[in-house]
């Protein structure tokens, strides 16, 4: 699988091929990809709520606390294994609008092996930061989008004259499930689950923490005391 995973980042054309030869030999072979890679952001991102901590105020750190950082990650990798099942499932009911019949297998499997920039887009947990989040993200799904449209026609084995519309489909299909998986999972976090956040302040290093400082007189050299 690692020599697959290189070769998707080096010569994507050739992992398609060895992928489709492999789904050909053993119909469930992606499994072993997606269950294994979806742990990756998973455990990045619980490292990163837990250790590192992140910030939307200055000089404020925000953490999760165990529990909370467990019940995230868990409903993440959740999310990642039922989105690609249910995507699977699009791309097996899409496909009776073209030539290609392939297997409900064949279809989770090209959505694994599909979405994996997002999977290795996942280190970026290790340092929970929003606007390196967004720019992983962009490049992840700049090449995911690369991946499904020029794994479509040698994965599926379908007709260069139709697999750019089906591609299109593909994606189209795929923006809407991941932003109703993720914002369903977020709800469920929040609303059931409760987490619980810690707090601490970042410190000066001229004063130390910001509940140390020392308060400033007001009134400026007025209000200083006559001699």
């Amino acid at each position: 699988m690692s020599s697959t995973l290189i070769t998707f980042f080096t010569r994507p054309d050739r992992a398609w091929e060895g992928v489709r030869r492999q789904e050909d030999d053993n119909s469930r072979h992606y499994l072993a990809h997606l269950l294994l890679l979806a742990l990756i952001p998973c455990v990045c991102l619980f490292i990163g709520t837990t250790m590192t901590g992140w910030s939307l105020v200055e000089k404020e750190r925000v953490r999760l606390d165990i529990g909370g950082a467990v019940q995230l990650c868990v409903m993440l990798y959740i999310a990642i294994i039922g989105g690609t099942f249910l995507q699977g499932f699009f791309v097996r009911w899409m496909s009776r609008s073209f030539e290609v019949r392939p297997s409900f297998n064949e279809c989770v499997g090209f959505v694994a092996y599909t979405i994996t920039p997002f999977f290795i887009a996942g280190i970026a947990g290790l340092y929970p930061n929003r606007w390196l989040a967004v720019v992983v993200l962009l490049a992840a799904g700049i090449y995911s989008t690369y991946l499904l449209f020029i794994g479509l026609p040698a994965f599926m084995r379908q007709r260069s004259s139709q697999s750019f519309l089906f591609a299109a489909s593909i994606w189209g299909v795929a923006l809407l499930t991941l932003v109703t998986t993720l914002v369903f999972m977020i709800l469920i976090w929040r609303l059931a689950l409760e987490p619980e956040y810690e707090r601490t302040v970042i410190q000066d290093q001229a004063y130390g923490t910001e509940q140390t400082r020392p308060q400033q007189t007001p009134g400026g050299l007025d209000s200083e005391n006559p001699e």
